[in-house]
Protein backbone atom coordinates (compact mmCIF):
# COMPACT_ATOMS: atom_id res chain seq x y z
CA UNK A 1 0.00 0.00 0.00
CA UNK A 2 1.05 3.53 -0.85
CA UNK A 3 2.56 5.76 2.03
CA UNK A 4 0.11 8.70 3.67
CA UNK A 5 -0.70 11.20 0.93
CA UNK A 6 -2.84 13.79 2.45
CA UNK A 7 -1.76 16.59 4.73
CA UNK A 8 -3.31 19.64 5.83
CA UNK A 9 -2.35 21.09 2.63
CA UNK A 10 -3.77 19.18 0.05
CA UNK A 11 -7.24 17.96 1.56
CA UNK A 12 -10.10 17.59 -0.16
CA UNK A 13 -13.06 18.91 1.92
CA UNK A 14 -16.49 18.20 0.86
CA UNK A 15 -18.22 20.37 3.72
CA UNK A 16 -17.11 21.94 6.90
CA UNK A 17 -19.46 23.99 9.61
CA UNK A 18 -19.03 24.28 13.45
CA UNK A 19 -19.74 20.36 14.09
CA UNK A 20 -18.37 18.50 11.22
CA UNK A 21 -15.96 18.42 8.63
CA UNK A 22 -16.26 15.95 5.45
CA UNK A 23 -12.78 14.70 3.79
CA UNK A 24 -12.96 12.75 0.18
CA UNK A 25 -10.66 10.01 1.34
CA UNK A 26 -7.71 9.28 -1.42
CA UNK A 27 -6.80 5.59 -1.82
CA UNK A 28 -4.04 4.50 0.73
CA UNK A 29 -4.90 7.09 3.46
CA UNK A 30 -5.84 5.67 7.09
CA UNK A 31 -8.70 7.03 8.96
CA UNK A 32 -7.23 6.09 12.34
CA UNK A 33 -3.94 4.95 13.41
CA UNK A 34 -2.73 1.81 13.40
CA UNK A 35 0.19 -0.69 13.14
CA UNK A 36 2.13 0.67 10.50
CA UNK A 37 2.44 3.50 11.93
CA UNK A 38 1.86 5.75 9.24
CA UNK A 39 0.18 9.25 9.88
CA UNK A 40 -3.66 8.75 9.79
CA UNK A 41 -6.04 10.79 8.22
CA UNK A 42 -7.31 12.32 11.24
CA UNK A 43 -4.01 13.43 12.50
CA UNK A 44 -4.31 14.86 8.83
CA UNK A 45 -7.47 16.89 9.55
CA UNK A 46 -6.65 18.17 12.97
CA UNK A 47 -3.52 19.78 11.84
CA UNK A 48 -5.70 21.33 8.68
CA UNK A 49 -8.07 22.51 11.34
CA UNK A 50 -5.32 24.11 13.51
CA UNK A 51 -3.61 25.84 11.00
CA UNK A 52 -6.90 27.12 9.67
CA UNK A 53 -7.96 28.43 12.15
CA UNK A 54 -4.57 29.56 14.36
CA UNK A 55 -5.99 27.24 17.35
CA UNK A 56 -3.63 26.73 20.06
CA UNK A 57 -3.26 23.31 21.85
CA UNK A 58 -4.96 20.66 20.95
CA UNK A 59 -7.94 20.17 18.43
CA UNK A 60 -10.87 17.68 19.24
CA UNK A 61 -11.29 15.99 16.17
CA UNK A 62 -13.85 12.44 16.71
CA UNK A 63 -13.83 9.74 13.67
CA UNK A 64 -17.97 8.14 13.93
CA UNK A 65 -17.33 5.53 10.97
CA UNK A 66 -13.78 4.70 8.75
CA UNK A 67 -13.37 3.25 5.08
CA UNK A 68 -10.93 0.48 4.11
CA UNK A 69 -7.31 1.89 3.53
CA UNK A 70 -7.37 1.28 -0.29
CA UNK A 71 -11.15 2.30 -0.62
CA UNK A 72 -11.76 6.62 -1.32
CA UNK A 73 -14.24 8.42 -0.89
CA UNK A 74 -16.39 9.98 1.72
CA UNK A 75 -15.49 10.33 5.51
CA UNK A 76 -16.56 12.24 8.10
CA UNK A 77 -15.24 13.86 11.17
CA UNK A 78 -16.71 15.55 14.18
CA UNK A 79 -15.49 18.59 15.48
CA UNK A 80 -17.69 19.18 18.55
CA UNK A 81 -18.13 16.45 21.20
CA UNK A 82 -22.07 17.45 21.08
CA UNK A 83 -21.47 16.11 17.74
CA UNK A 84 -19.81 12.52 18.24
CA UNK A 85 -22.43 10.90 20.08
CA UNK A 86 -25.25 11.57 17.47
CA UNK A 87 -23.03 10.86 14.74
CA UNK A 88 -22.37 7.51 16.29
CA UNK A 89 -25.59 6.79 16.56
CA UNK A 90 -26.86 7.39 13.06
CA UNK A 91 -24.34 5.19 11.44
CA UNK A 92 -24.35 2.70 14.44
CA UNK A 93 -28.38 2.52 13.57
CA UNK A 94 -27.67 3.13 9.66
CA UNK A 95 -29.83 5.84 9.61
CA UNK A 96 -26.89 7.74 6.83
CA UNK A 97 -27.67 6.53 3.24
CA UNK A 98 -24.56 5.29 1.78
CA UNK A 99 -24.00 4.80 -1.98
CA UNK A 100 -20.62 3.06 -3.42
CA UNK A 101 -19.32 2.91 -6.84
CA UNK A 102 -17.38 -0.17 -7.83
CA UNK A 103 -15.40 -0.80 -10.91
CA UNK A 104 -15.54 -4.64 -11.72
CA UNK A 105 -13.90 -7.41 -13.96
CA UNK A 106 -17.03 -9.24 -14.82
CA UNK A 107 -20.20 -8.85 -15.67
CA UNK A 108 -22.85 -9.53 -12.80
CA UNK A 109 -25.70 -12.08 -13.36
CA UNK A 110 -28.24 -9.52 -12.99
CA UNK A 111 -28.17 -5.80 -14.35
CA UNK A 112 -29.82 -5.08 -10.73
CA UNK A 113 -30.18 -7.57 -7.30
CA UNK A 114 -30.60 -7.34 -4.11
CA UNK A 115 -27.74 -9.74 -2.38
CA UNK A 116 -28.52 -11.46 0.81
CA UNK A 117 -25.89 -13.15 2.37
CA UNK A 118 -23.72 -13.55 6.10
CA UNK A 119 -20.61 -12.83 6.44
CA UNK A 120 -17.99 -14.37 8.86
CA UNK A 121 -14.66 -12.65 9.89
CA UNK A 122 -11.19 -14.03 9.76
CA UNK A 123 -9.65 -11.70 11.61
CA UNK A 124 -5.87 -13.39 11.22
CA UNK A 125 -6.42 -12.87 7.69
CA UNK A 126 -8.75 -9.64 8.09
CA UNK A 127 -10.84 -11.10 5.27
CA UNK A 128 -14.55 -11.87 5.55
CA UNK A 129 -16.04 -14.27 3.73
CA UNK A 130 -19.50 -14.47 2.16
CA UNK A 131 -22.27 -17.73 2.82
CA UNK A 132 -26.07 -17.81 1.22
CA UNK A 133 -26.80 -19.66 4.06
CA UNK A 134 -26.27 -18.30 8.20
CA UNK A 135 -23.45 -20.22 9.49
CA UNK A 136 -21.46 -20.03 13.17
CA UNK A 137 -20.36 -16.59 14.46
CA UNK A 138 -21.94 -14.93 11.04
CA UNK A 139 -23.43 -11.77 10.35
CA UNK A 140 -26.39 -10.85 8.19
CA UNK A 141 -25.67 -8.86 5.13
CA UNK A 142 -27.50 -6.88 2.54
CA UNK A 143 -26.45 -4.75 -0.21
CA UNK A 144 -28.42 -3.77 -3.56
CA UNK A 145 -26.31 -3.25 -6.66
CA UNK A 146 -27.03 -1.83 -10.49
CA UNK A 147 -25.20 -1.78 -13.17
CA UNK A 148 -24.57 2.23 -14.30
CA UNK A 149 -22.03 2.10 -16.74
CA UNK A 150 -20.21 -0.69 -19.43
CA UNK A 151 -16.44 -0.22 -19.87
CA UNK A 152 -14.43 -1.63 -22.42
CA UNK A 153 -13.27 -4.00 -20.65
CA UNK A 154 -14.79 -3.06 -17.24
CA UNK A 155 -18.01 -2.10 -15.57
CA UNK A 156 -19.41 0.48 -13.30
CA UNK A 157 -21.73 -0.46 -10.52
CA UNK A 158 -23.37 1.57 -8.03
CA UNK A 159 -24.38 0.13 -4.49
CA UNK A 160 -26.59 1.11 -1.76
CA UNK A 161 -25.53 -0.43 1.91
CA UNK A 162 -28.58 -2.12 3.86
CA UNK A 163 -25.93 -3.66 6.84
CA UNK A 164 -22.56 -2.18 7.55
CA UNK A 165 -20.21 -5.50 7.92
CA UNK A 166 -16.58 -5.67 7.64
CA UNK A 167 -14.93 -5.53 4.05
CA UNK A 168 -19.42 -6.22 3.10
CA UNK A 169 -18.35 -5.00 -0.45
CA UNK A 170 -15.93 -6.38 -1.51
CA UNK A 171 -16.62 -10.03 -0.40
CA UNK A 172 -20.26 -10.26 -1.49
CA UNK A 173 -18.83 -9.11 -5.24
CA UNK A 174 -16.23 -11.11 -5.15
CA UNK A 175 -19.07 -14.01 -4.31
CA UNK A 176 -20.67 -13.43 -7.35
CA UNK A 177 -17.96 -13.49 -9.31
CA UNK A 178 -17.37 -9.73 -9.74
CA UNK A 179 -14.24 -9.06 -7.79
CA UNK A 180 -13.45 -5.30 -7.62
CA UNK A 181 -10.80 -3.96 -9.82
CA UNK A 182 -7.40 -4.21 -7.50
CA UNK A 183 -8.66 -6.55 -5.22
CA UNK A 184 -6.47 -8.93 -4.82
CA UNK A 185 -7.50 -10.25 -1.35
CA UNK A 186 -11.30 -11.00 -2.75
CA UNK A 187 -10.15 -12.53 -6.28
CA UNK A 188 -8.86 -10.10 -8.57
CA UNK A 189 -5.82 -10.94 -10.25
CA UNK A 190 -3.59 -8.24 -10.37
CA UNK A 191 -3.00 -5.44 -7.82
CA UNK A 192 -3.51 -1.54 -8.86
CA UNK A 193 0.24 -0.08 -9.05
CA UNK A 194 -0.65 2.15 -5.81
CA UNK A 195 -2.19 -0.59 -3.70
CA UNK A 196 -5.88 0.93 -4.50
CA UNK A 197 -9.16 -1.06 -5.29
CA UNK A 198 -11.57 0.81 -7.11
CA UNK A 199 -14.21 0.95 -4.43
CA UNK A 200 -15.23 4.85 -4.23
CA UNK A 201 -17.60 6.01 -1.22
CA UNK A 202 -19.95 8.03 -3.74
CA UNK A 203 -22.58 9.61 -1.66
CA UNK A 204 -23.93 10.00 1.92
CA UNK A 205 -27.13 11.50 2.89
CA UNK A 206 -27.80 12.25 6.41
CA UNK A 207 -29.72 14.11 8.80
CA UNK A 208 -26.96 16.92 10.56
CA UNK A 209 -26.45 15.76 14.28
CA UNK A 210 -27.06 19.46 15.54
CA UNK A 211 -28.46 21.74 12.74
CA UNK A 212 -31.04 18.57 11.96
CA UNK A 213 -30.96 19.68 8.61
CA UNK A 214 -30.81 17.31 5.11
CA UNK A 215 -27.06 17.11 4.35
CA UNK A 216 -26.19 15.10 0.83
CA UNK A 217 -22.53 15.14 0.64
CA UNK A 218 -21.06 13.84 -3.19
CA UNK A 219 -17.79 12.82 -3.33
CA UNK A 220 -15.68 13.04 -7.00
CA UNK A 221 -13.67 9.87 -7.80
CA UNK A 222 -10.03 9.39 -7.92
CA UNK A 223 -7.87 11.00 -11.33
CA UNK A 224 -7.06 7.46 -12.93
CA UNK A 225 -7.74 6.63 -16.25
CA UNK A 226 -10.58 4.23 -15.61
CA UNK A 227 -12.32 6.18 -12.62
CA UNK A 228 -12.41 9.28 -15.19
CA UNK A 229 -13.86 6.91 -17.90
CA UNK A 230 -16.41 7.19 -15.51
Amino acid sequence: MAKIISNPKNLQVLHEDNHLIVINKRPGDIVQGDKTGDTPLSEVVKQFIKEKYNKPGNVYLGVPHRLDRPTSGIVVFAKTSKALPRLNKLFAEKEAKKTYWAIVKNRPPKDFDTLTQWLRRNTKQNKSYANNKEVSNSKKAILTYRLIKELDNFFLLEIDLQTGRHHQIRAQLSAIGCPIKGDLKYGFDRSNKDGSIHLHARRLLFIHPVQKEPLEIIASTPNDPVWNAC
